[in-house]
């Protein structure tokens, strides 16, 4: 029978759909009090730090990771008691149950209490003195529980600090959080969303058997394996290798899949192992058919299709099938333009709408996501050229020439940037290394926290990003909310607005000590954090401030809790990188062909007073290519890959 403890634990999940633990299994007997941290990449990446005590695991989800150096303090979050036998958990927690994502083993080991007071009175108390001895964690640690209600009562905050002894590394805040190797099967965070490798080996259960790798099959499907029930996403095998490419068996396509994302990189991956795709500027979206019933979901799960009507019915025509694509609206020029994407959605002209298709999950029962890309997308060409569908569904075409010239080839004609994705990866669920993105222009999404007035227009906004456990302030937008915008933005912020600042943090406007009355300027007016706006900006500040933002639109798809700084190294976002010149006096590669001789001229003069060159043709092609991939889908022709 599980303990009362466990009630909260147990009401939160449904097991029937999450391999979590239970509570129920046998937990071998310990002389010594047991500890684990596990690493979550949850909504937000943080590591759940659990002590053994009185037959449950106390818990609290440290949001930065516990850090070495004594002047750190690390927000600790305590939640829930949870299983002992969860001490052995590592695998994925389906996306949309609690705590949806990949959980690692990332330490394990024994814990002794240290100061004067008894353990019950150092909790009651809120000052938890303890010593820990795992394989990475170890020496004096004090956990302290924060007072007032800066949190709103919601969950009770301590502060993870680490003792000044012989295992402190002052001034190394983070430099053990780079290990992404679980102690328990050597795996990294995107192995087990995968299910690649050893299971755990015990560390808590009395029955080694009991250690699952994790929610994810780890071994070859076979005629005993059940098939995935309706609705729900099966778990994807290992990566598609010569051996495992082959699709899977499924009774129904499942509704929803978590999709996959990319990973910010300065420079894109140069390789023939990779191809580049149009970085798209729109609404990431899944397409679900079956049965002829078409639904549209955004990237969080949330049915649109009414707001997407026209490119409903036009995959009307489809067989059963879920395609992940991004639905875009085209500028004058033919380009994807977020504003007009907000345009349209806020006049209801879905006719004005693409879904721009890259990828194909689901074909009928068969689960394509183990396939390598490459075998995905081919499918994906055929099954929209033979279905006939319209220029409203539109094939997004790859690339495989030089990186750098495909990113140059974007910046030249204004797009946001290029998508790279692996050719023989497999279909993963959240962040993995094999999809990258590079940026023509620096973006970012913050949340709303505030905004400035001036009889009665909209002047300024004031923008955060979540750090450390609050929503930092970043700076302000002033650009890019012309009358037209203004007009249906201001009542949304009217509504919204309240007496506090919702920033936290020294420096940030209106931010004030627990129980204190903010500071306010008089034309400044706060918000509850909720509103997810899109900006375009020159790039961050020392201090990690924006600068010179401008509003491009506001994210209804996005959660403003997952809020981060996006980076690619570090703790800042990248700069824009210089743009690199191409060498000319070897053999250069466009669009997969080699172009020998490259700086021979072709023409005298361009009206530059500067000759033509084969390189530099090759590259118009390439351009021309690029654009062509848009305005194929106005005039309703399908694209194909040269």
């Amino acid at each position: 029978m599980a303990k009362p403890a466990l009630t909260v634990y147990r009401t939160k999940r449904d097991f029937s759909k999450t391999a979590e633990p239970t509570g129920d299994h046998r937990v071998a007997p310990s002389p010594r009090l047991r500890f684990v941290v596990q690493k979550h990449a949850a909504r937000q990446l943080h590591y759940d730090l659990r002590l053994e005590w009185q037959g449950v695991f106390k818990s609290w989800a440290v949001a930065r990771g516990p850090s070495l150096d004594p002047a750190e303090k690390r927000l600790a979050v305590e939640v829930e008691d949870h299983p002992l036998d969860y001490g052995d958990f590592e695998g994925t927690i389906p996306r949309g149950e609690y705590g949806g994502g990949t959980v690692q083993l990332w330490d394990r080991g024994f814990w002794t209490p240290e100061g004067a007071k008894s353990t019950e009175d150092a909790f009651a108390a809120g000052d938890l003195k303890f010593a820990l001895d795992g394989s990475r964690l170890k020496g004096s640690w004090v956990l302290v529980r924060m007072r007032g209600d800066r949190f709103g009562g919601k969950r009770t905050n301590w502060l993870l600090i680490k003792h000044r002894d012989a295992s402190a590394k002052p001034g190394d805040a983070d430099a053990l959080l780079s290990e992404d190797r679980s102690v328990a099967s050597g795996r990294s965070l995107e192995k087990i969303t995968a299910g690649v490798g050893r299971r755990p080996k015990p560390f808590m259960l009395a029955s080694p058997t009991l250690a699952r790798a994790d929610a994810v099959w780890t071994r070859k499907p076979d005629d005993r394996q059940p098939t995935a029930r309706a609705g729900e996403a099966r778990p994807l095998p290992q990566p598609a290798t010569a051996k495992r490419s082959k699709p899977l068996a499924v009774r129904q396509i499942p509704s929803f899949v978590q999709p996959q994302l990319c990973k910010l990189t300065e420079r894109p991956p140069d390789s023939a192992q990779w191809v580049h795709e149009v970085k798209l500027d729109g609404y990431r979206t899944q397409l679900r058919v079956h049965g002829g019933r078409v639904v549209i979901r955004t990237r969080k799960g949330l049915d649109w299709t009414d707001r997407f009507a026209a490119i409903a019915k036009a995959a009307g025509a489809l067989p059963d099938c879920l395609i992940d694509g991004e639905v875009v609206a085209l500028d004058q020029r033919g380009l994807p333009s977020f504003a007009a994407l907000q345009a349209a959605l806020s006049e209801g002209r879905s006719e004005d709408l693409v879904f721009f298709a890259f990828d194909l999950l689901f074909e009928g029962r068969k689960d394509l996501r183990p396939l390598p890309l490459r075998e995905r997308k081919d499918r994906l060409e055929k099954l929209l050229g033979k279905s006939n569908v319209d220029a409203r569904i539109h094939y997004v075409a790859h690339l495989g020439s030089n990186a750098e010239a495909v990113l140059s080839g974007a910046r030249q004609l204004g797009l946001e940037g290029i998508v790279s994705k692996k050719l023989d990866s497999p279909y993963f669920s959240g962040r993995a290394e094999s999809w990258v993105k590079t940026k023509c222009r620096a973006g970012q999404e913050v949340v709303l926290g505030g905004w400035t007035t001036d009889g009665g227009t909209v002047r300024s906004l004031l923008a955060g990003v979540h750090r450390d456990g609050r929503l930092a302030y970043v700076g302000r937008i002033g650009t890019g909310f012309g009358r037209a915008v203004a007009k249906t933005l201001t009542p949304r912020l009217q509504k919204l607005t309240r007496e506090r600042s919702p920033f936290g943090g020294a420096g940030a406007p209106g931010a004030a000590e627990a129980g204190a009355a903010p500071p306010k300027e008089p034309n400044i007016r706060w918000l509850e954090p909720k509103l997810v706006a899109e900006i375009e900006f020159a790039g961050w500040t020392g201090s990690g401030m924006i600068r010179e933002a401008s509003f491009k639109g506001l994210r209804e798809d996005k959660d403003a809790a997952e809020v981060v700084a996006e980076n690619a190294n570090g703790d800042e976002a990248p700069e824009h990188s210089p743009k690199q010149k191409s060498s000319t006096s070897a053999p250069s590669t466009v669009l997969g062909v080699t172009i020998s001789k490259p700086d021979k001229a072709l023409w005298p003069d361009a009206g530059d007073g500067k000759p033509v060159t084969k390189l530099d043709l090759a590259r118009y092609f390439e351009r021309d290519r690029l654009s062509t991939i848009f305005s194929a889908s106005r005039d309703g022709r399908h694209v194909r890959p040269v």
